[in-house]
């Protein structure tokens, strides 16, 4: 299996076997003069960093369930 997509050699020139580029793939179902942009870029969009919630957000909400967990478990022995 010599081919990039592991076709049986046997069936290289069968018609169904046809495996477009990714520009024909992505670009299929995009008019040729839309109007509007994509709203989300194939390759090469807006690289920016995610901004996450704190790791102190997270500690903290993690210490307060263990604290009530602890607080019921102290108060409804």
């Amino acid at each position: 299996m010599s081919s990039p997509h592991g076709i049986d050699p046997r069936a290289q020139n069968d018609p169904r076997n046809r495996y477009p580029t990714d520009e024909e793939f992505y670009g299929s179902d995009r008019p040729d003069h839309a109007v509007l942009p994509e709203d989300r870029p194939r390759g090469g969009g807006d690289t920016g960093q995610v901004k996450h919630r704190g790791t102190w957000a997270t500690v903290a909400l993690v210490a307060g369930i263990i604290l009530l967990i602890l607080l019921g478990i102290a108060l409804f022995p």
